[in-house]
């Protein structure tokens, strides 16, 4: 169904208010052939407006568009021209937020993804990315809070992210301070993640 349209509306305002009341006349008129003598002098009473344009081609036709518009498409009337159809109003689907909740909303669901990637590294590769990762995580944490924080906060939230697989609270490993991370330009470290994959598949060929 279609919506109705407020007597004040003015739908095209090229044409003002009394062309539409024209039409809206019109279509209260129940004799089809008395309707359609009716628009046809509406037709060339729309004309008027645009008398530069009587000789572009299609002229016409635009105005049996614009009188279909200004009816709101409900017009019973045997058109001259094809007129376009009322657009069908449609509502949008929902788009869904990604499934799961944000434990550390500091850090975001990118560094718990940079996590679970840590864990299936092995050797120097694995250390080498965690340090990276974990001075990340300190650095996202600062862009917070911009107070200090104790470098033993980061190494839990970095233990509890990854379940367990990740422990450095009782290792000598350090991160860097609020300084070196200020002048530090911030860390490439999905390159990193890139790299390692890399020297991983190379190593697989030698």
């Amino acid at each position: 169904m279609l919506p109705t349209i407020p007597d004040d509306k003015i739908i095209l305002t090229e044409y003002g208010r009394n062309i539409q009341n024209m039409v809206r006349l019109a279509m209260q008129i129940e004799d089809k052939e008395e309707r359609t003598k009716c628009v046809n002098t509406i037709i060339d009473t729309m004309g008027i407006f645009f008398p530069h344009l009587r000789d572009v081609n299609d002229f016409k036709h635009k105005l049996w568009d614009h009188l279909a518009i200004m009816s709101n498409y409900k017009l019973d009337i045997d058109y001259p021209y094809e007129v376009p159809e009322a657009p069908v109003q449609t509502v949008p689907e929902k788009v869904p937020y990604p499934a799961g909740k944000v434990r550390y909303r500091y850090y975001g669901n990118f560094i718990a993804q940079l996590v679970s990637a840590a864990e299936k590294l092995e050797g120097d590769d694995r250390e080498r990315y965690i340090g990276v990762l974990a001075n990340h995580m300190k650095r996202n944490y600062l862009a917070w809070n911009k107070d200090n924080v104790e470098d033993k906060t980061i190494l839990q939230d970095l233990y509890d992210l990854s379940e367990g697989k990740i422990d450095l609270l009782h290792s000598d490993f350090q991160l860097k301070s609020i300084e070196e991370l200020a002048l530090q330009k911030p860390s490439h470290i999905t390159d990193k993640k890139k790299n390692i994959k890399k020297g991983n598949h190379n190593k697989k060929k030698n």
